[in-house]
């Protein structure tokens, strides 16, 4: 085989955008000269927004990449990327080799940010790792034995998802979510409250409108000075993104997200393709923010407009709208809040054992999705925005 003529595609990470780049790519593909590479630190498929769940001690599948890749093609490559050349189209991975690319691929996400407020990396725990999860899972088992304390930070939808499966799965303990804003702000006002009556059924205490200033291993400072003790702290406030890329002079925002253009190509260096949480992508309403509705999208577009552009055809340019807020309430219970395309709320909204059944529809394991996907173009998108995206 002539390698000279084949187009080397590499792909830097393998969580949720990242497979499913990757599989379809495989799909559109197949029967071309076109060779892809997955790179990933870990052999496992790591189930981020599922996270929570371990955390309170509940098992999930392991899935290994190299599995979920057999018959596509991809070579998988476990490493992590310390450097990108963009000039020389070369990824530097830390095993000491080089992968050259001709498209990359860039799909590294992001993780919860520990950097900040004193003493977060050293006494919190995150949801970043399925290994710390499990850990955290276990010291949660011996903290509820003690009927002890959990301070879960952040009142974003990772922060409610958290504490009310760590409080369902553990009434025995006492659950205190910390947050900036109302846990749920971005919902309705009846949406809200339906939240909010979940958390009282469970007795999750709220610290709201405080910030933390400090953790310590046995309690957290508030910004009003108060002592909140805390046998056992999970930190889920605040994101950040590998450095690679600004590192490596492609061009970034001042988050370190990839800027991108409205094919989702690097307005630096367009043979570099972001998506998910490493993109910084507009669209007519704005912004989209990191969440998994908006970055399977991201993914599913880029491989076809990969695929598209190697069959010199035209690309249309990426159009998005959000279309939900899917909240968890234990196992049990959500609430789910419809929204417009810039994801402000609509009047709908949908709680109870019906939102754990669309929830689950819509949000449950990925594994089936990128089977599919193996040998369909399954439609990603639950709303393209319309008129709002134009």
């Amino acid at each position: 085989m002539n390698t000279a003529n084949i187009h080397q595609i590499v792909v830097l990470g393998a969580g949720y955008t990242g497979m499913l780049a990757t599989v379809r790519l495989a799909h559109r593909t197949r029967g071309r000269d076109v060779r892809i590479t997955l790179v990933n630190p870990s052999e496992r498929f790591t189930e981020r927004l599922r996270m929570h769940q371990v955390a309170a001690g509940q098992e999930l599948g392991d899935h290994r990449i190299p599995q979920l890749l057999e018959g596509t093609g991809v070579d998988f490559r476990r490493a992590a990327a310390t450097a990108i050349d963009p000039a020389g189209h070369r990824v530097t991975l830390d095993d000491g080799t080089d992968l050259t690319y001709d498209t990359l691929v860039y799909a590294l996400g992001s993780a919860t940010d520990t950097t900040v407020v004193p003493g977060a990396a050293e006494h919190a725990w995150t949801l970043n790792d399925p290994r710390l999860a499990h850990r955290f899972s276990r010291r949660l088992a011996e903290v509820a034995a003690d009927r002890g304390r959990v301070t879960v930070v952040g009142g974003g939808l990772t922060g409610v998802e958290a504490a009310t499966e760590l409080a369902e799965s553990h009434p025995e303990l006492t659950v205190t979510l910390i947050a900036a804003g109302e846990p749920g702000s971005m919902m309705g006002d009846r949406a809200r409250a339906y939240l909010d009556a979940a958390l009282d059924r469970m007795g999750i205490v709220r610290e709201v409108g405080v910030q933390v200033t400090k953790v310590l291993p046995d309690a957290v400072r508030l910004t009003t000075g108060e002592l909140v003790a805390s046998d056992l702290t999970l930190w889920t406030a605040g994101v950040r993104v590998p450095r690679l890329a600004a590192d490596a002079g492609i061009a970034t925002d001042t988050k370190g997200l990839i800027v991108t253009d409205d094919t989702l190509r690097s307005v630096s260096h367009p043979d570099v393709y972001a998506v998910g949480d490493a993109a910084a992508v507009r669209q007519a309403w704005g912004e989209i923010h990191g969440t998994c509705q908006s970055g399977m999208p991201t993914a599913a577009y880029a491989a076809d407009a990969i695929a598209r552009r190697l069959r010199g055809k035209k690309v249309k340019p990426f159009r998005f709208g959000y279309f939900h807020q899917p909240v968890s309430l234990g196992r049990r219970d959500a609430v789910i809040q419809f929204t417009h395309a810039d994801d402000t709320p609509k009047r709908w909204y949908l709680t109870g054992r019906a939102a754990v059944f669309y929830k689950e529809s819509v949000s449950s394991s990925p594994i089936p999705f990128y089977a599919m996907s193996k040998r369909v173009n399954v439609r990603v998108a639950l709303s393209k925005g319309g008129r709002a995206t134009r």
